[in-house]
This record gives C-alpha cells, structure tokens and sequence, in this order.
C-alpha cells in the first residue's frame, strides 16, 4: 500500500510558567491577561477566516488521520522514501542528520533556496513555508510602525497573503516595537546573512499554518503590547501585553523551526500552546535561558491532546535550568539531541503527556540534587506512574537518570514516533552545527 507522508501530519487551532523560587505561579497565569489573550486570538481567527472563506472550522485539521498508530508505523518507511525521491547525489554531505544531508551540501544553495522546504522531518515535516511563492527581499532593519509597516521591512514580508520565501539583503539586527505577527506560507530565511531578531518584540505565529523559520539569531526578546499592531494587509488589532517568547506558537499547525540560535528572552524561547500541532524543532542551538520551552497551555486545556511536536539533533548548552521541553498532554518525540547543560531538569511535564526519547546524549551536570533527566511536574507518584514515559538508547553521562513510566510497548508510542532514532553515539556529530550556520554565497554552508 503506497503511503502518502501528507496523511501523517496532523493539525488544528498564554503561556503557563513553573515555579522558580517565588517569581511564577506553578501552573496558572493571571486569568485576566488569559481571558485579554484569548480575546484577541479569537478576533485575529475570526479575520483570517474572513479573508479565507473556503477555510472551515476544522480547516487546521484537515489533514489529521483516522488511524494515527497504523500511519506511525509507516514513518520510517515514509523517511527512507522520501530521502530515496530527493535524489541527495553527490550532495549528500553523510554527517548523518538527515536534514542537513538533504541540502547543505550543495555550493549553489543560494540559487536553490527552496529546496530546504524538501528537507524537514518529523511531526512538522509537511511545513512547506513560502515554497510556491516568490522571493521577498528584506532591505530595511527599521521597525517604526506596526499598523502601517514600510516595504523592504520584515513585518511588511510576513503580514502578506501570499505564500513568500523571506530573504535579507545584508546582515542586519531588527530590533521590534511589537510582536511580529506572521501570515501563513511564510519562510524566514536568514542564511547568507547574519540576522538578529534581538532587544525587543520576537515573533509570534497565531492561527496560520506553513511556517518555516530558518537561520536566525533570537535572543533578548522582550515583553511588548498594549498596542495596535498588523496582522494581514487587511486587518490589525489591538494586543495586550506578550509575554515575550522568542518563537511563540498559538493554534498554529505546520510550522518548522530549524538551524535558529536562541538565548534569554523574558519567557520561553520556543513556547507552543492553545492547540498547536505538527511542529518539528530541530537543529537549534540554546543557552542562557531559565525556562526554554513549553508544549501546552495549561493541565485543564484538552485540546492540546492533539499536538505531537519533534525535537530533533538540538543542541541545550550552556546556561540553561529547565523546561528542554515542558509538555502537557500531547505527544512528543525527543530525538538525537545533546544536553551538555541543565540546573534542574532537562525534560518535564504534567497532565499525562507521553514522551518518547530515543538516542540523546544527556549530560548531568556536576549538582548531585540535579542528575535526573525527568520530572513530573506538581504530580503524585501515584498518578504520574501511568503516563508514558520512555528512554531508549539514550546516553546517559556523569550520574544522569531518566526515570520512565507507564507502558514498555513500542506500541504505546507510535502517536509518539515521526522519525527513526540514530545512535546516541553520533549525537555529536548529528548536533555540531546546530544554530546558526555560517551560510556564504558560492561554497557549501
């Protein structure tokens, strides 16, 4: 039976923060600033609809399966496939990560921009971006208004309705008044330049689907809003205060954030939540953060059941504590990444999420209170004993532990599993280029 790798991606239509010392609450936000959030997400959904009309309610999850684990089981028939139809040649590099291998390579990537958008795997690997658009080129760093943003700017090239391939003229640093709201089939791709996104708004991306985020520098993001901003050529809004992640994910579907070097922002660095789902994050490099990632809104917010996000060939390093991910609910597949770093724990949850780590390099650091790798978030051990929790093939290094839970089966996995695992032993390999390549016209990046 022939498999379509369009049937595996599932898609669909703020940020809850742990407790650290007394800062954050455990698991609530302030519910007024919630209730403010929700608001406007469901006036910017109702826009985009607007300007959409053949997009029904369940549009976003148009290609969900009735059958998840029949299709799981297929992936890694699907991957080899796929590699097998790009037809790599003698631009396959042979570093083992499949992404790179797919284009790297190839000296004339420049004039071949687009291929990258063949290249993603896992959950996300159907985020095609601006693929059938054409080139915009971004000439001008400024960002002096968010309503009625100028030609050449970034938030000009994302708010379009058109699918676009977003390239930068030189290197630049943009600083943003306001949260750079994206428009669906949008690609960011910094390669070739070196691009900050830094000391101001970072980007959001709310309700749209077909992201591809690529080659960038995020770092100091901050808390804006309380402020009209543009979120489409024919619409803009009022927003109420982000809470100034670095790559936030809200009902979004679709969406690939690979090769971005991220570091401390005011809350999380890549943050998916309210339904979110097919998300692949994969060969990005983090540091200096406190909490770096959240998968899922909130315990009592069931529809991210739904989301299944692949974390692949990542690299956590130096001054990171906690939340490598933070998932709730969903299904998430920890993949070939290394953790040189954490204070506290590398990867935690609550409300029964089912994790599947296969051949990282978990590093512990030197605190013997901070070996374990896991934790169970706010949960008694008698309830948090069920959930799927599973090591395989991981390298666990200096005393870490990684304690699973619930089933053994690989079946118990399968809405778990989007790509399959190489050794841990290749995890520095696979991982040695993660972040921001140095990309220049005319050789191999």
């Amino acid at each position: 039976m022939a498999f379509s790798v369009r049937w595996f991606c599932i898609a669909s239509l703020m940020v809850i923060t742990m407790l650290l010392t007394s800062v954050k609450a455990s698991t609530e936000k302030d519910q007024q600033l919630v209730h403010s959030r929700l608001a406007e997400a469901e006036e910017l959904l109702s826009s985009k609809n607007a300007s959409m009309p053949n997009r029904s309610d369940n549009a976003l999850n148009e290609h969900a399966v009735n059958n998840p684990e029949e299709i799981a089981s297929m992936v890694d028939t699907s991957i080899r496939n796929s590699t097998e139809g790009r037809k790599l040649g003698y631009f396959s590099c042979g570093t083992g990560n499949p992404i790179d291998d797919c284009w790297r390579c190839d000296p004339q990537w420049q004039q071949n921009r687009k291929r990258l958008a063949d290249c993603s795997i896992g959950f996300g690997r159907n985020a095609i971006g601006g693929r059938n658009g054409k080139f915009y080129v971004v000439t001008d760093s400024s960002d002096d208004d968010a309503v009625n943003p100028k030609p050449g700017t970034l938030r000009h090239a994302v708010i379009q309705d058109r699918p676009l391939w977003i390239v930068f003229k030189r290197d630049m640093v943009i600083t943003l008044k306001q949260e750079l709201i994206m428009n669906s089939f949008k690609t960011i791709d910094g390669r070739g330049a070196n691009v900050h996104i830094a000391n101001g708004a970072c980007i959001t991306i709310q309700y749209v689907t077909n992201i591809i985020i690529h080659g960038l520098h995020i770092h100091d993001c901050k808390s804006t809003g309380n402020a009209m901003v543009r979120s489409s050529p024919s619409h803009y809004g009022w927003r109420t205060m982000a809470d100034g992640d670095g790559v936030s994910l809200f009902g979004a579907s679709h969406v690939w954030v690979d090769h971005n070097s991220l570091s401390n922002c005011a809350d999380g660095l890549i943050d998916a939540i309210m339904g979110s789902t097919a998300i692949t994050i994969s060969n990005n490099y983090f540091t200096h953060h406190n909490e770096v990632m959240l998968l899922g809104h909130s315990d009592s917010y069931t529809q991210d059941k739904q989301m299944q996000v692949t974390i692949a060939y990542n690299h956590f390093g130096e001054g990171l504590i906690q939340r490598m991910p933070r998932c709730r609910h969903g299904y998430f597949h920890v993949v070939n990444n290394d953790y040189t770093h954490w204070e506290m724990y590398a990867i935690g949850g609550s409300a029964e999420p089912t994790i599947n780590s296969q051949g990282n390099r978990y590093l512990a650091p030197v605190d013997p209170n901070a070996k374990e790798v896991t934790k169970r978030v706010n949960t008694d051990t008698g309830v948090w004993k069920g959930w799927n929790w599973r090591s395989e093939g991981d390298l666990l290094l200096n005393g870490a532990y990684f304690t699973p839970s619930g089933a053994g089966a690989s079946a118990s996995y399968a809405r778990a599993s989007s790509l399959g695992a190489k050794s841990s032993s290749m995890v520095g390999t696979i991982t040695s280029d993660s972040g921001v390549l140095n990309c220049r016209r005319g050789s191999q990046c």
